[in-house]
């Protein structure tokens, strides 16, 4: 005789499930407490995925706006440090006038020097628009940051340390040191005092 179990499992073409106990009997339904538990659990790592990416998102975004910053800023830094020898010549001529021939200048001469002296102050304006300042640190401490010693000057009455000739102006652009200031310091003095260590002679306008 046939076994019922056989007929079925040959009628529909699948086993049929065993029972807990090797029966017959399908297994029971997963209960709600444990079905709640999962949901739980799955919507817990799904929340934490999600601030991942949030986070991962605001890190991208800040560190795009602090490169497109940087990019602005910083863009000119080569065309800024070729366009600095035109200010140095210009200051140079401008160096070569004798103070008196300065103050006795009259008709074209002195038309010549004044119009010398704006396209100068224009020029280091149009630097500052673009974020070029120059510094001349005369009489501040010496910090190799910002300055590039040439020589050193024999001076008791300055500060042993202290900047005593700068030979070339300074620029920074930004944060940045674009070219540091060519100095001579002078030797032989006394100490620097507390306020002129370093961290004085920072780059100003």
């Amino acid at each position: 005789m046939n076994d019922p179990k056989n007929d079925t499992a040959a009628t529909t073409g699948f086993p049929q499930e065993a029972g807990p106990h090797g029966t017959g009997e399908t297994a029971e339904p997963q209960t709600e407490a444990g079905l709640i538990e999962k949901l739980t659990v799955e919507n817990a790592a799904l929340k934490d995925r999600m601030l991942r990416t949030l986070a991962e998102m605001e890190n991208l975004r800040r560190r795009t706006e602090r490169e497109v910053g940087d990019a602005r800023t910083y863009g000119i830094t080569r065309f800024a440090k070729d366009i600095l020898e035109f200010g140095d010549n210009l200051q140079r001529a401008l160096a070569t006038i004798p103070a008196e021939a300065r103050s006795l200048a009259q008709g074209p001469f002195k038309a010549l020097i004044e119009g010398a002296e704006v396209i100068e102050r224009n020029f280091l304006a149009t630097l500052a628009r673009h974020g070029v300042t120059k510094f001349e640190p005369q009489g501040m401490k010496f910090d190799p940051n910002l300055h590039e010693a040439l020589f050193e000057v024999a001076n008791p009455a300055m500060p042993d340390g202290s900047v005593a000739q700068v030979m070339e102006a300074g620029y920074a652009i930004g944060e940045r040191v674009l070219r540091p200031a060519k100095v001579g310091v002078a030797r032989g003095g006394p100490k620097p005092a507390k306020s002129e260590e370093p961290g004085v002679g920072e780059p100003t306008p």
